[in-house]
């Protein structure tokens, strides 16, 4: 694998057990719409005329208003009423098991290696919580369609507050790689210490 140090390129030995898989398309696709229906909100509830509050008594009586007779205020052509067909809330989630989730993650990974969009960079240090500065150190490395992964302590306020408006760049922590965040962007960029976590959580 590729890593960036300032001006110069090296190479970067990982497992082949994490960055060498087959690509498997058919899991992947799985998995990618299995994360992407979890993230539905689902139908906003509704009370049938059963379940809207009050209209216990009988509005008016049977026979002599002229009215049309009723028997609850509650029902469905009065105002405040149920719903006819109430929408009931949904979950959309789809289960996908945690060794087909981690053999989806490898092959993408794998699959970033072979086509050398997955680079590895040596750290991303930030004085002060500033876009510029942040903005300075990608274009130092020729950083722009990019997905930059560090490790959860390397993830500071500072990182956070300078890179949150950068245009096609996103920065998550190794723990919270997903395979949507994986495939959207041009590149993916691990700093070293997020890499070798990844490489310990998928190995």
């Amino acid at each position: 694998m590729k890593t960036l140090a300032g001006e110069a390129h090296s190479v970067l030995s990982v497992a082949d057990s994490v960055f060498s898989k087959d690509y498997n398309e058919a899991l992947v696709h799985q998995v990618v719409v299995a994360y992407m229906a979890g993230a539905r909100q689902g139908s906003k509830a509704q009370k049938t005329r059963s379940e809207v509050s009050g209209g216990g008594a009988k509005p008016w009586r049977q026979k002599g208003t002229g009215r049309a007779r009723a028997g609850t205020i509650r029902s469905p052509i009065f105002r405040k009423g149920g719903v006819t067909f109430a929408a009931k809330p949904r979950s959309y989630a789809q289960k996908v098991n945690r060794k087909m989730y981690r053999a989806a993650i490898q092959s993408i990974l794998s699959e970033l290696v072979r086509n050398e969009r997955l680079v590895a960079l040596d750290a991303i240090n930030l004085e002060t919580p500033k876009t510029k500065e942040f903005v300075a150190k990608l274009k130092q490395h020729d950083i722009k369609d990019a997905l930059i992964v560090v490790a959860p302590e390397e993830f500071t306020e500072e990182l956070y507050l300078a890179s949150r408006n950068v245009k096609n760049v996103a920065v998550c922590d190794a723990q919270e790689i997903n395979p949507v965040a994986l495939m959207c962007f041009d590149k993916v960029i691990m700093t070293q210490s997020a890499l070798k976590q990844v490489e310990e959580r998928l190995a």
